[in-house]
């Protein structure tokens, strides 16, 4: 080409010049290379122990005072006592052992503790313990009981019946050594004919482990 023929006849001083001035140019398009960057034995040090001071410690041991207050503040409104003077059931089927919260004709909380003393261990199931499904819902059934048999229309120590339950679901197995919290919550009540309706759910260690959408009992005439 006529660039190449015009290049042969320029001669060898004034190529290298061009060749030196072209390699200049070129070089102020190429982007720096970043900086190499190093840390000196003190920053990684320093680094590892910041890593290290992130990772949680295990929690110090607690005594048995500390464990026990750790629901001194749940206050007991009805005691076994009480609720043996407002539900008809009686060892081994009274499934409430006390109760923590209380609005009348409304709600309320319950506990029962699951111990390996309860009948129905023995043979559900002998190597591992679990309350039956069916107890979890009667002990949802008793709590709304205590609420119900309070309420206009029904006098305690009433005799009532299970009418039907919906969607129930279990999540968990309750075990010997568990508490079982649970609250119902009373949602239509018939004081002529004495029916009710409620809705369930109990925990463990703030866990759920059953829900209900719908309990129906009925007063004994």
């Amino acid at each position: 080409s006529n660039l190449e023929h015009k290049f042969k006849e320029i001669n060898p001083t004034m190529k290298l010049a061009l060749l030196a001035t072209l390699a200049t140019a070129a070089t102020a398009f190429v982007a720096p290379s970043a900086p190499l960057t190093t840390r000196s034995p003190t920053q990684i040090f320093a680094e590892d122990e910041a890593e290290a001071a992130e990772v949680e410690e295990p929690a110090a041991p607690r005594s048995a005072a500390e464990i026990s207050a750790l629901t001194s503040s749940v206050k007991t409104i009805f005691s076994l006592e009480d609720i043996n003077g407002i539900l008809p059931h009686r060892y081994p089927f009274l499934l409430v052992d006390k109760v923590v919260e209380y609005e009348q004709g409304k709600r309320a909380v319950g506990i029962k503790g699951v111990t390996l003393n309860e009948p129905h261990f023995t043979g559900h199931f002998p190597n591992r313990p679990i309350m039956p499904g069916v107890l979890q819902v009667e002990a949802l059934a008793q709590l709304a009981g205590i609420v119900c048999l309070q309420m206009e229309g029904a006098e305690p120590g009433a005799v009532f019946f299970f009418a039907g339950v919906d969607g129930v679901k279990w999540k968990k197995p309750v075990v010997p050594g568990d508490t079982l919290v649970m609250e119902v919550e009373i949602k239509k009540w018939n004081k002529r004919f004495g029916i009710a309706s409620a809705t369930g759910r109990a925990y463990v260690d703030g866990e759920l482990a059953v829900e209900l959408d719908e309990m129906k009992f009925a007063l004994a005439k």
